[in-house]
């Protein structure tokens, strides 16, 4: 009987944890479902002044789906500042949030403020090692530095998990023949052009090689 009870202790509080907190709880779902809806329309029309304007008129600093929103129109309203901080908070109300990592790195690459994004890519591979998108822009970010040995380590994963995929094939067939392994990254450009034929970077690599 404890036992149960205590269970159901748990479950009521995991619920209460997941509802949004204060003034969310109590917000009028009707307006903020139109807030979000006539934001969706300015931002189709390029206005991100007034898409931001409109959902700030229903801020609640509780809501996470309000800051991470609020983090992409900054963003692309070229308010990179702002739109680190929403992606920020966001990333406090969710921890395990994946996609607000992702948006964060989108101001702060902007900004070139490559330590911050790096970060965030950490953070995201420790909480899904497998992680596509964050495998993949860590390989180009080293291998825009030209630190291929560390570039390549991520192409490889992500080519191992995705044998079919341009992107992971190619940039892996080039960090290979960066690093002087010339008959991997001859298979490997090949496999590129299986995938997308006639690829100029591929025939690139292969006469390069020749």
């Amino acid at each position: 009987m404890e036992t149960l009870k205590r269970t159901t202790y748990l479950i009521i509080l995991a619920c209460i944890t997941f509802l949004p907190a204060g003034r969310l709880a109590a917000q009028d779902y009707a307006a903020l479902q139109n807030a979000f809806s006539t934001s969706y329309t300015q931002e189709t029309a390029g206005d991100y002044t007034n898409a931001i304007s409109t959902l700030k008129k229903v801020y609640i600093e509780s809501s996470y789906e309000l800051n991470a929103r609020l983090g992409w129109l900054n963003y692309m309203a070229g308010l990179f500042t702002e739109s680190t901080s929403y992606y920020s908070k966001a990333t406090t109300l969710m921890p395990y949030s994946i996609e607000a990592r992702l948006g964060y790195a989108l101001p702060a690459s902007a900004m070139g403020n490559w330590d911050q994004v790096i970060n965030k890519y950490n953070e995201i591979l420790k909480i899904d090692p497998t992680n596509y998108t964050a495998n993949n822009r860590m390989g180009l970010i080293y291998y825009g530095k030209k630190d291929y040995a560390a570039a390549i380590k991520y192409f490889e994963k992500i080519a191992n998990m995705y044998p079919f995929d341009y992107d992971a094939i190619h940039m892996f067939a080039w960090s290979n023949y960066q690093l002087g392994k010339l008959r991997e990254a001859k298979v490997l450009l090949n496999k590129a052009l299986l995938i997308r034929p006639g690829d100029s970077s591929a025939l690139e690599g292969l006469g390069l090689i020749k």
